[in-house]
C-alpha cells in the first residue's frame, strides 16, 4: 500500500476541524439545544402527521396520505426506504451533526473536494470552500426550510469533482468518486436541483469533445464517457424505488400534462408557464451577485430596521415604515442571490485571464443560468426549454436556476487565485485585463453610487401601477402622492448605495492585494489569509441578515409548531374514522396547520395531483357545494365576528360511499368537469366513456336499495360492507388513482372507475359482500429489491475503486 504522509493529510484534517468549527459557531444555538425555525419544516410537520402517526404505530410505510388535498401519494412526503443503504453513508459524512450545521458542512467539504481535483493550493481551496458555502441563497433556504433543496446543492461539486477526475484519465478513482456523489445526488431527492446539475455536466461533456477531437483522443472520451454512463445507471440503482415511483406519479400531478383544453396557450406537456415562471428573477436583480441590496434584499417592511428612515418627513414616516424593503418584481423574496463582491471581481478577472477549456464550460453555464433565472422577463428563451428541452417543464421557480452560477463564480474565482499565484506575472503581463475587470465590477460599483437613479427603478412595476392608479382615481392627492414616491425612492437610494458603497470598497481592497502579491510585497501565505478572511467577512455580514441566531427556538415548539384552536377540538371529538375539513380561516390550499390535525380539502404541495388542482380553480374555488359535498366535506372552519375560528356542520355531506340511481357519460375530461357544475351527486354519476364497458357488462339496477358501509379505515386500506338484492353503482368519496390502488370484493381483484372527475366509482354485485380498496403499488415492491442489490454492489464497488487507489502503481 502506497504511505501515506502525515504532512501531506494535514491540510485536510486542518480544513475539516476548521469546516465544523466555523459551521457550529455561525449555528451555535443548536449547541444549547434549540433549532431553527424553518417554515417549509413546519408545513412538513403538518402534511406528514398522519403518515408519520401510522407509521409509529404499524411499522409499515403507508405510500398514501388522506391528509391534504381529498389523499394522495406520500412518494413526495415522507417516505422512508429501507433498501437505500447510500442514506446510510450520507449519514456518515454529515458527521451526526444537527441541522442545519450538517448541510453546511457538506458544501464545505463538497466543495473543497472538487478545488482539490482542480489543483488548487488545499490551503486555497479552504479558502474557496468559504466563498461557495457561504452563498447567500444557501443561507436562505436553509432558513425557509428547503433541506432537500440544500441537501443536493451540497452533493453538485463532489459529483462534478469525480467527472472531471474520469476525464484527467484517472478512470478508477473517478469513476468510484462519482458513483458515490450521484447516488447521494439523487438520494437528497430534489429532483430540480440534480436537474440543473446535469446542465453543468453536459458543458463539461461538450468541451471534453471538443478537446478530444481537436487533440485526436476520442479513444479515451469515448472511453471516459462510456465509464460515467455505466456509472449513473449504477447510482439510479439505490434509489431507483423513489424514482419510479415518483415518475409514475408526476404524469398524474400537476407536473404532468392537463387533459383539459381551456387555456391551452399557457400550457406545457408540464407545468403552466405562468405558474413556473411566477418567481423570475428580474434583468436588474442579477446586480445582487454583486451587490446584495441591489433591490432592497428580502421582503419586508422598511420600519423594520428604525435606520432606513433617517431623513424622511415627519408626515411620511408611518407610511414609508411600511412599505416594502424589496422593489424587485417577484412576488416576494426571503433574500438575494450573492455570491460576494471579491469573488465575482476575481470571476470576471478570470474570464479574461483563464485559458483553459473549463473556463469556457463555467461561461456557458453562468450565462445558462442567468438566462433562465429571468424566466418571463425573457420568454422567448424560456419558452424555448419549456418546450423543447425534456423535463425543463416539470419544474416551477425558474430563479432557482442561479444556483449553477453559485457554484460556477467561485469555482473560477478560485481557479483564477490559484492561476496569480502559479504565475505571479500574469497581471503584469495583463494589466489591461486587470484593470478592465477592476472596472467592470469596482468602477461600475463606484457609477451606481454616483449617479443609482439614472441606471435603476427603486420603484416596483406593481407598485407603480398602484400608485399610478391612485393618482388617477384621487387627482386632487396626485401631489402627495409624488412627495410620498419621492421620499420612499430616497429611501431605498439610500439603501441601495449603502451596499454599493460596501461591494465596492471590498473589490479596491481585494484588487490591491493581488497587486501587492504581483509586485512581490506579500508572499503566497498572506495572499491566502487575508483573502480569505476577507471572503469571510463580506459573506457572513450578509448571510446573517437571512440567518441568524433570532430563527432559533427551544425544540419543543419547533417540534410541536400547530396548536389545536377552538374548532380542531370540537371537530376532532367526531369518531367518524375518514371525512374531511375546509378550513376557511386560513388559505386553504396553501396550508399545512390543518392537515396536521384532519383530513383536508387544502393542504401544502408543489405536486397535487392535476386533477385535483383542476377541480380547485374550476369548482372549489368557485363555491360549488356540491363538489364539496361528494367530496365528504363535513365540517367548515369559520371564523367569528372577533376573527376567531369555529367548526360548522355540514349535514349535507354525502359520506364514505353512496349508491346512485343515474349515470351519464360524457366524451372527454372537458365535458367531465363542466358536467360538475350542475348535477346532483346524491342521485347522479358523471363517468367519462373510457370506461362505459364495466357498466354495460352488467345489469344495473337505477333504484338503490340496499347498504353500504365503511368498517375501517387506514390510509393505505378501506373496509366496506355492501348488502344489496341488485347490482348496483356505488361511489365512493376517496381519490381516484389507478396506479396503485386495488379493489377488492370478498378477497377477489375487482374493476373500479374514475367517478365525478376525481372519486372512485364501483358496480357493487348484488347479495353481501366485503369491499376493501388497498394502496400496493407494485413499483415499490419491485423497486425495493433491485435498490437492496444495487446498494450492495454500489457499496462494493466504491469500496474496491478506492482500495485501487491506494494499491502500489505495480500491483494495479
Amino acid at each position: 500500500m502506497n504511505q501515506i504522509s502525515f504532512k501531506n493529510l494535514l491540510p485536510h484534517i486542518t480544513a475539516i476541524i476548521i469546516f465544523i468549527l466555523t459551521t457550529l459557531i455561525y449555528v451555535n444555538p443548536v449547541l444549547s439545544g434549540k433549532k431553527l425555525k424553518q417554515g417549509d419544516i413546519v408545513n412538513y410537520r403538518g402534511i406528514s402527521k398522519e403518515i408519520k402517526d401510522f407509521r409509529a404505530k404499524t411499522g409499515e410505510e403507508p405510500l398514501w396520505t388522506n391528509s391534504m388535498f381529498g389523499g394522495m401519494p406520500a412518494y413526495q412526503i415522507s417516505m422512508e426506504y429501507k433498501s437505500n443503504l447510500v442514506k446510510k453513508i450520507d449519514k456518515i459524512f454529515r458527521l451526526g451533526l444537527p441541522r442545519p450545521a450538517d448541510y453546511i458542512f457538506l458544501n464545505f467539504i463538497g466543495f473543497y473536494i472538487l478545488l482539490l481535483v482542480l489543483g488548487v493550493n488545499p490551503w486555497l481551496s479552504i479558502v474557496g470552500a468559504f466563498a461557495y458555502t457561504f452563498s447567500s441563497y444557501f443561507f436562505i433556504i436553509l432558513d425557509a426550510g428547503h433541506n432537500s433543496k440544500a441537501h443536493a446543492i451540497a452533493y453538485m461539486a463532489p459529483v462534478i469533482a469525480g467527472v472531471l477526475l474520469t476525464y484527467k484519465k484517472k478512470y478508477i478513482l473517478g469513476a468510484a468518486i462519482t458513483l458515490l456523489f450521484v447516488s447521494l445526488e439523487i438520494a437528497a431527492n430534489h429532483l430540480q436541483i440534480t436537474y440543473y446539475l446535469i446542465f453543468i455536466l453536459l458543458f463539461i461533456g461538450i468541451a471534453e469533445l471538443i478537446h478530444s477531437i481537436k487533440n485526436k483522443q476520442l479513444t479515451h472520451f469515448f472511453k471516459a464517457t462510456g465509464l460515467l454512463f455505466i456509472v449513473a445507471i449504477l447510482a439510479v440503482g439505490p434509489n431507483i424505488t423513489n424514482i419510479l415511483l415518483t415518475n409514475q406519479y408526476s404524469k398524474d400531478s400537476i407536473r404532468g400534462k392537463s387533459e383539459l383544453t381551456t387555456n391551452i396557450e399557457n400550457k406545457t406537456s408540464g407545468l403552466d408557464k405562468d405558474y413556473a415562471t411566477q418567481w423570475s428573477y428580474g434583468k436588474q436583480e442579477t446586480l445582487t451577485l454583486m451587490i446584495p441590496n441591489a433591490k432592497g434584499g428580502s421582503s419586508g417592511y422598511l420600519g423594520e430596521d428604525i435606520k432606513n428612515l433617517d431623513g424622511v418627513p415627519q408626515n411620511f414616516k408611518q407610511i414609508i415604515a411600511q412599505q416594502n424593503h424589496y422593489w424587485g418584481n417577484q412576488p416576494f423574496t426571503s433574500g438575494p442571490v450573492y455570491v460576494g463582491a471579491i469573488i465575482f471581481f476575481l470571476f470576471i478577472l478570470g474570464l479574461l485571464i483563464i485559458k483553459t477549456r473549463l473556463k469556457w464550460v463555467i461561461l456557458a453555464a453562468t450565462l445558462l443560468s442567468i438566462f433562465l433565472s429571468w424566466g418571463h422577463n425573457m420568454m422567448w428563451f424560456s419558452d424555448i426549454f419549456f418546450h423543447y428541452v425534456p423535463g425543463y417543464n416539470k419544474f416551477r421557480t425558474v430563479s432557482m436556476t442561479l444556483v449553477i452560477a453559485e457554484l460556477c463564480i467561485p469555482l473560477l474565482a478560485m481557479l483564477t487565485v490559484q492561476k496569480i499565484i502559479n504565475t505571479p506575472s500574469i497581471l503584469k503581463n495583463k494589466k489591461k485585463e486587470f484593470y478592465i475587470a477592476f472596472g467592470l465590477t469596482g468602477g461600475l460599483a463606484f457609477l451606481f453610487y454616483l449617479l443609482p437613479s439614472t441606471f435603476f427603478n427603486f420603484i416596483s412595476t406593481n407598485e407603480l401601477t398602484t400608485f399610478t392608479a391612485q393618482k388617477t382615481s384621487y387627482p386632487q392627492s396626485a401631489g402627495q402622492i409624488d412627495i410620498f414616491l419621492n421620499a420612499l425612492e430616497t429611501v431605498r437610494i439610500n439603501i441601495f448605495k449603502a451596499d454599493t458603497l460596501r461591494s465596492m470598497f471590498l473589490i479596491i481592497i481585494s484588487g490591491a492585494l493581488l497587486y501587492f502579491f504581483a509586485n512581490n510585497k506579500i508572499k503566497t501565505p498572506v495572499l491566502i489569509t487575508i483573502l480569505g478572511v476577507l471572503i469571510v467577512l463580506d459573506m457572513w455580514g450578509i448571510d446573517k441578515r437571512y440567518l441568524n441566531d433570532d430563527k432559533f427556538d427551544v425544540a419543543r415548539k419547533i417540534e410541536h409548531p400547530f396548536t389545536a384552536s377552538r374548532a380542531d377540538k370540537q371537530i376532532l371529538q367526531d369518531t367518524d374514522p375518514d371525512f374531511r375539513v375546509f378550513n376557511m380561516t386560513v388559505s386553504p390550499f396553501n396550508d399545512a396547520s390543518t392537515s396536521y390535525f384532519h383530513k383536508s380539502i387544502g393542504g401544502y404541495h408543489g405536486a397535487k395531483l392535476r386533477r385535483y388542482q383542476d377541480v380547485i380553480e374550476h369548482h372549489i374555488s368557485n363555491n360549488n357545494t356540491d363538489v364539496l359535498n361528494m367530496l365528504n366535506t363535513k365540517y367548515f372552519i369559520l371564523a367569528d365576528k372577533n376573527r376567531q375560528p369555529y367548526a360548522q356542520y355540514n349535514s349535507e355531506a354525502l359520506g364514505h360511499v353512496w349508491f346512485v340511481s343515474n349515470y351519464v357519460f360524457v366524451e372527454d375530461a372537458d365535458h367531465e368537469i363542466d358536467a360538475l357544475n350542475n348535477f346532483k351527486p346524491d342521485s347522479t354519476v358523471i363517468i367519462d366513456k373510457r370506461f362505459k364497458s364495466m357498466i354495460d357488462s352488467v345489469s344495473i339496477s337505477t333504484t338503490p336499495n340496499g347498504t353500504i358501509t365503511l368498517q375501517s379505515y387506514a390510509p393505505n386500506k378501506l373496509v366496506y360492507t355492501s348488502n344489496t338484492p341488485n347490482n348496483q353503482i356505488a361511489v365512493f368519496s376517496e381519490i381516484y388513482y389507478k396506479d396503485g390502488w386495488n379493489a377488492y370484493v370478498d378477497d377477489e381483484l375487482h374493476p373500479y372507475f374514475r367517478a365525478n372527475y376525481i372519486l372512485r366509482g364501483m358496480v357493487i354485485p348484488k347479495g353481501k359482500h366485503t369491499i376493501i380498496f388497498k394502496f400496493e403499488p407494485q413499483l415499490y415492491t419491485t423497486g425495493e429489491s433491485i435498490a437492496m442489490v444495487s446498494s450492495i454492489l454500489l457499496i462494493l464497488l466504491v469500496v474496491a475503486g478506492f482500495a485501487y487507489e491506494l494499491m502500489p502503481k505495480k500491483q494495479q
